[in-house]
């Protein structure tokens, strides 16, 4: 986990919407794309969509068409890597 993931994470605690996401962070949205992306795929957070309540899968061939309105939650994993560091 990177630094910024690290931080992203930070955020994670409780479900977030890209936009929250990225005005907390201070990270440009395509950079924030990119680092959701790596964090979903390790497992440590989890996407929602089209609502905060409805969990959605990470697919790579839809991620870039919706992670704008997507929302987001650190997984069980990513709290306790987060933690732990």
């Amino acid at each position: 986990m990177t630094d910024v993931e690290f931080d992203i994470l930070d955020e994670l605690y409780f479900v977030s919407s890209f936009t929250d996401l990225s005005q907390k962070t201070g990270l440009a949205p395509a950079a924030l794309e990119r680092h959701l992306r790596s964090l979903l795929e390790q497992g440590l957070i989890r996407s929602y969509w089209p609502d905060p309540d409805t969990e959605l899968a990470f697919e790579e061939s839809s991620f870039g068409a919706i992670v704008r309105d997507s929302f987001f939650l650190a997984s069980k994993e990513g709290l306790l890597q987060h933690n732990t560091r």
